[in-house]
């Protein structure tokens, strides 16, 4: 099953830095004060406008569906700030890098558990501990443990 994610980010505005807080905030469905939060920590830096009021860009319409995008992938706040704020394009690499590796390991253990499922689905025994096909899933499991004293493979 493939999950996708589509960022609409094609906002009309009436000027570069229209957008409210609360207009932004609606758009993409979060609350005001995650965007505050983004902010404080480096993730955001809207215009101000009179009174100190936040004014969004489209380029900052543009860094927030980084952001939710860099999330749903399992990014870490501080990891989504070092690699958007990052000057050196090795250093956003690495982060780059190491996410994908972390993403990857991920995936493998979803496939994994996927499999397992398929199996314990594919059992027609009353206890499925004693259903060969799914015990033939958990050997790794079962092999990879310590031995116990008096128990053999």
């Amino acid at each position: 099953m493939t999950t996708t994610m589509r960022l609409n980010v094609d906002v009309k505005s009436t000027g570069p830095a229209a957008l409210t807080i609360g207009e932004v905030a609606e758009h993409f469905g979060l609350a005001t004060h995650v965007l505050r939060h983004w902010e404080s920590m480096g993730l955001l830096a809207p215009a101000r406008a009179e009174a100190g009021r936040r004014r969004y860009r489209r380029a900052d319409l543009y860094r927030i569906a980084v952001i939710l995008s860099a999330k749903q992938a399992g990014f870490a706040l501080d990891d989504i700030r070092d690699m958007v704020t990052a000057s050196d394009p090795a250093r956003r690499k690495l982060i780059l890098r190491r996410q994908r590796d972390e993403l990857t390991q991920r995936i493998a253990q979803a496939h994994a558990s996927l499999a397992l499922i398929d199996g314990a689905l594919a059992c027609d025994h009353d206890d499925i501990a004693n259903c060969p096909r799914f015990r033939f899933l958990l050997t790794e499991h079962v092999n990879a443990q310590a031995v116990l004293p008096g128990m053999h493979h």
